[in-house]
C-alpha cells in the first residue's frame, strides 16, 4: 500500500523530537505500507469499481483487520477504551500501545466523514487530557476512496478542517494523519468483501 501524504496536525514537546517517537512513527508507516490485497500478494491492488451503488465497490474492514492483527503481534492492544473522564465515553480506540510510560493510539477509518471527525476529536481530547501522547489516523486518499464503500471518510473531505486541530494550544502532543492509496488497479483481483452492518455496509 502507498502512503501519499502525512499531515502533521500537532507535533509538540520533547517526545515529538525523540528517537523513541521516530522509531515508533517509522514502524507504523512501514506496517501501513505492508498492507496488501489480495492477501500475500505483496502489493495493494484494488478492483476498480465505484462504491456508490449498493453491493458495488470494495469493503474497508478487511484492510483494517489485517493491519490490526499484525500490530497485535507486536504488542499493540485492539479495541481499547479511552477514559477521558467525560459524561459519555467515546468509542474504543482501534489500537493502543503503552510503552516507556507513553500511550500511542491508532485509528483506521472505516466509517463516514462524521466518523473521521470523531476519531480525530477523540484522540485530540486524549492529548488535551494528558491521557495520550500521540494519535495517528489512517484514511484513504480521494483516488482510493472512489472505489470503496460510499461516503467513507477521506482526506480531501477532512482537509478543510485541519486548521482546527492545528490551533490546539498544547505544550506536548502528536496528532498525525496518514493518507493511503492503492498501488495498482486491476479487474483480475477479487473485490474486498463488505460487511453486513445494516446500511453501513463496509
Amino acid at each position: 500500500m502507498k502512503i501519499v501524504h502525512i499531515e502533521s496536525l500537532i507535533e509538540k514537546g520533547q517526545f515529538s523530537k525523540s528517537t523513541d517517537w521516530e522509531v515508533l512513527k517509522n514502524g507504523i508507516i512501514e506496517e501501513v505500507k505492508e498492507v496488501d490485497w489480495p492477501p500475500g500478494s505483496g502489493k495493494f491492488t484494488i478492483y476498480p469499481e465505484s462504491g456508490k451503488k449498493r453491493g458495488e465497490g470494495n469493503g474497508v474492514k478487511p484492510i483494517k483487520d489485517s493491519f490490526v492483527k499484525r500490530l497485535i503481534v507486536k504488542g499493540w492492544e485492539a479495541e481499547k477504551p479511552l477514559d477521558i473522564a467525560s459524561h459519555k465515553k467515546p468509542g474504543n480506540l482501534d489500537l493502543l500501545l503503552e510503552t516507556n510510560n507513553r500511550k500511542i493510539a491508532i485509528e483506521w477509518e472505516t466509517g463516514n466523514i462524521s466518523s473521521t471527525h470523531r476519531a480525530l476529536n477523540k484522540m485530540a481530547l486524549g492529548l488535551i487530557k494528558g491521557i495520550l501522547d500521540a494519535g495517528v489516523l489512517v484514511l484513504p486518499s480521494r483516488k482510493l476512496y472512489k472505489y470503496l464503500t460510499d461516503r467513507i471518510g477521506n482526506f480531501d473531505e477532512i482537509e478543510p478542517y485541519t486548521d482546527l486541530w492545528k490551533a490546539l494550544n498544547l505544550e506536548s502532543g502528536i496528532l498525525l494523519i496518514i493518507v493511503i492509496e492503492h498501488d495498482e488497479e486491476s479487474k483480475d483481483v477479487i473485490k474486498i468483501p463488505k460487511g453486513t452492518d445494516g446500511r453501513a455496509i463496509n
